[in-house]
């Protein structure tokens, strides 16, 4: 890709970017978020036109009309925001648009088999292939989107953040899947904005930068991270999490949950959070972390156990009462639960505070945007157009946007689930820090974080839970990732004899 333009109205998100994939090579691509990289893999998947430059195939000049054109070329994409259909199968989504048939008549059959060579092929062949797709966990979602790529024989294959929702065992398992992509000849184009990731699995690296490509062909195993850094933010971001400044109040809980269980997903948690303490949860996915904020929050129903907040006991199941009484959650799926994508930021602010600007059913719109560009404004959401379309924002600024409106809403508790997913180091330290202020002003705060240095170093105190129990809670300078990984392997061991036991009974 040679001389790339891509113009929004307002907006140039790609002035003249240089890209050279070689064959079986992992070549990664970096920058901030909106530097440009979705923008890019996008004009080289077909799903926009180049306004200037050009794309050469094996050094002959080629335009994709439109995704079809670059796949049947050989170019598949993976997209962070996982384009998988719920309601079909997993077959079904793998083969959506080149099913298998004969005659004319889809072979269901020939679908499934091949699927469940694909999905044994990525370490997953627990994996139903007539499973209902909607029904899997984040992680199933991101290897069914990964067997779809594998099932196009695609020549080069762009991975966008695909270890974002995996535990380690899931990532060594992609890397392998990977290493095998790379020895058939196939080139890779990585991004990640885990550092360390780039270094264990990449050859070469292009930094963006403001749409322009900053630096290429650099050695990913070579370059410092001070470097990287230093590539994609124009400064030096400091990797040490915000400290406390004050000491933390010996106060009353704000939030308690007492012995909270739902069947078949996490069994008997307590934890209670004081005003201004931040409490991590850590855990692989699938352990039950997110299902215990969401029914915290109320979005599911418990079916056993209690919420306090300030000593109040919330209605089961009721995000309404939840959020009357001070709750805010971030979840972890911000696009598809957190963002109404196609409104405007401040209206996506003042969503859970629409009360405050209405009169008789009817909203006071100056007022409402007002207070909306005000929060906007604190925590630094870019750019400062609180009329853009949240769509258009970088993963960590639509993440802001989240805080934001949670921020307006002045809530007491707020429940964090994956808050720096997708996020570039710069927005992350942004995200830290803003973190860290809300704690210092009092609000009570919940993290769940698949990165275990994230929960470690921002908590005051950790739980951390295995299999839907938590096996361990207590100051968070008390135990390290490798501690963390101990407990969690540990109940892993001790569940499998029980299951032995019971096999051999």
């Amino acid at each position: 890709m040679r001389g790339i333009v891509k113009q929004f109205p307002g907006v140039r998100a790609l002035d003249g970017v240089d890209l050279t994939v070689r064959a079986g090579e992992v070549h990664c691509l970096l920058g901030q978020n909106g530097a440009g990289k979705s923008t890019l893999i996008k004009v080289l998947a077909g799903a926009h036109d180049v306004d200037e430059g050009t794309i050469l195939w094996e050094g002959e000049p080629i335009s994709f009309a439109d995704p079809l054109a670059a796949i049947a070329t050989g170019v598949a994409t993976i997209y962070q925001e996982l384009d998988l259909i719920d309601g079909l199968s997993v077959a079904d989504n793998i083969f959506l648009g080149h099913e298998l048939a004969r005659g004319g008549i889809t072979r269901d059959s020939d679908m499934n088999k091949r699927a469940r060579q694909l999905l044994a092929r990525l370490g997953h062949p627990e994996i139903r292939p007539t499973r209902e797709v909607g029904s899997l966990s984040a992680a199933g979602k991101q290897i069914v989107s990964m067997a779809r790529a594998l099932s196009h024989d695609a020549r080069v294959i762009v991975m966008d953040e695909p270890s974002a929702v995996l535990d380690p065992d899931e990532v060594d398992g992609l890397f392998q899947v990977v290493d095998d992509l790379r020895a058939s000849g196939t080139a890779i184009i990585y991004i990640s904005h885990r550092l360390e990731e780039i270094r264990r699995i990449g050859d070469r690296l292009t930094v963006l930068k403001d749409g322009r490509t900053v630096a290429t062909d650099l050695p990913a195993k070579e370059t410092s991270t001070a470097d990287l850094v230093q590539l994609m933010t124009g400064r030096t971001v400091s990797s040490v999490f915000p400290r406390r400044t004050t000491e933390l109040p010996d106060a009353a809980p704000l939030l308690t949950v007492d012995g909270i269980s739902r069947d078949r997903e996490f069994h008997d948690v307590s934890f209670a959070v004081r005003p201004g303490e931040i409490v991590g949860i850590a855990g692989l996915v699938g352990a039950g972390r997110s299902e215990i904020i969401e029914t915290i929050y109320g979005a599911r129903r418990a079916t056993r156990g209690s919420v306090t907040v300030e000593g109040k006991r919330l209605r089961n199941g009721s995000v309404d009462a939840a959020v009357a009484a001070g709750v805010g959650l971030c979840p972890e799926e911000r696009k598809s639960q957190g963002l109404v994508l196609d409104d405007a930021v401040y209206r996506n602010i003042s969503l859970a505070s629409l009360e405050r600007f209405s009169r008789y059913g009817i909203t006071t719109e100056a007022a409402e945007r007002r207070a909306a560009r005000q929060v906007a404004t604190s925590v630094d959401i870019r750019p400062d157009a609180p009329d853009r379309i949240v769509r258009t924002l970088s993963g960590g600024n639509q993440q802001k946007v989240v805080l934001a409106r949670w921020l307006l809403r002045s809530c007491k508790v707020l429940l964090l689930d994956e808050p720096t997913r997708g996020v570039d180091v710069g927005a992350r330290a942004e995200i830290y820090t803003l973190i860290r202020e809300l704690a210092d002003s009092g609000v009570a705060l919940v993290i769940v974080s698949s990165d275990i240095d994230e929960v470690l170093g921002l908590s005051d105190r950790v739980l951390v839970v295995a299999d839907g129990h938590v096996v361990h809670e207590g100051p968070s300078d008390a135990i390290d990732a490798s501690g963390v990984l101990d407990r969690i392997l540990a109940t892993h061991d001790d569940q499998q004899m029980i299951q032995g036991d019971g096999d051999a009974a």
